[in-house]
């Protein structure tokens, strides 16, 4: 099976079609006025109608107001919604869209308990933890500490770039790996080298 790749924080046009042209399968909006990645619903929207078909689009929440996520849904086409605050599995249900759930990866962190928690999310995506973020920090984890079998499909985060993505890969077997500040020129900004060499390091994984 092929590890599908989410290229998140896309801020921009070209940014978002050029990851689409070297065969990214989702594309993820950053709904979070924190981050230095965020775009309001009219650049998300923009972006979105710029794409070609098959394409997926996700809206990243933060802690968000229940109403807040479902202005942006309105006005956005989004094919999921991914949590990364304290979020219940209650609150991330209501939108009438599937979600991800984020869990920040430390020792302690029981996965498997997670999954049977979040048991209504497509998968969990797995970040590293750092006191005081909800992600995007460009900071690794230890892998070794993710659990062989999880009933949910792992999509892998935390500190991706094109030199170890294909070691990721291969360690872990994740659904999919997501990829953020690893393929940036600047926050925000995506570099095309890094995407390209990022996609090409998925590919030459799954061989």
């Amino acid at each position: 099976m092929p590890t599908r790749v989410k290229i998140c924080g896309i801020t921009r046009i070209q940014d978002a079609l050029f990851a689409s042209k070297q065969g990214a399968d989702a594309l993820g909006l950053v709904f979070y006025p924190k981050s230095p990645r965020f775009v309001t619903a009219e650049q998300a929207g923009a972006i979105v109608r710029a794409l070609p078909p098959f394409v997926s689009t996700v809206g990243l929440f933060v802690n968000a107001q229940p109403e807040e996520v479902r202005a942006a849904v309105s006005r956005v086409h989004l094919d999921l919604l991914q949590f990364h605050g304290e979020e219940s599995p209650e609150f991330c249900n209501q939108f009438g869209l599937p979600y991800l759930k984020a869990v920040r990866v430390k020792q302690g962190v029981d996965l498997v308990q997670y999954a049977v928690d979040f048991s209504s999310a497509k998968g969990l995506l797995l970040d590293a933890f750092v006191e005081g973020t909800h992600g995007g920090t460009g900071q690794g984890f230890d892998w070794s500490l993710i659990p062989s079998e999880l009933p949910l499909p792992v999509v892998l985060s935390g500190g991706l770039n094109p030199d170890n993505v294909q070691a990721a890969i291969r360690q872990v077997r994740p659904w999919a790996v997501d990829v953020s500040s690893g393929v940036e020129a600047a926050k925000g900004i995506k570099d095309a080298a890094k995407m390209a060499a990022f996609m090409q390091g998925v590919r030459d994984a799954d061989v």
